[in-house]
């Protein structure tokens, strides 16, 4: 049976880092960056991407649609 596995796609110039994609992930995969964007922002990205499952509610609570997500088969 193949397994889903997610990758997310985060548009960094963008990002706001507010903060809301991570505290919507429910496996923790969203982390915000200790560096800053051009803007000065902490910008979102996969702290732990083998845990991502792909379920995009962190694109779906993102204000400014700068998340993208993206789902794969993986064999089992």
């Amino acid at each position: 049976m193949a397994k889903i596995k997610g990758a997310i796609v985060v548009e960094i110039e963008k990002c706001k880092g507010c903060g809301v994609c991570e505290v919507a992930c429910p496996t923790q995969v969203i982390k915000l960056h200790t560096d800053v964007n051009g803007k000065g922002y902490h910008f979102a990205y996969m702290e732990n991407p083998d845990a991502c499952i792909g379920c995009a509610n962190c694109a779906m609570v993102c204000p400014d649609s700068v998340i993208s997500v993206y789902k794969m088969k993986v064999e089992a």
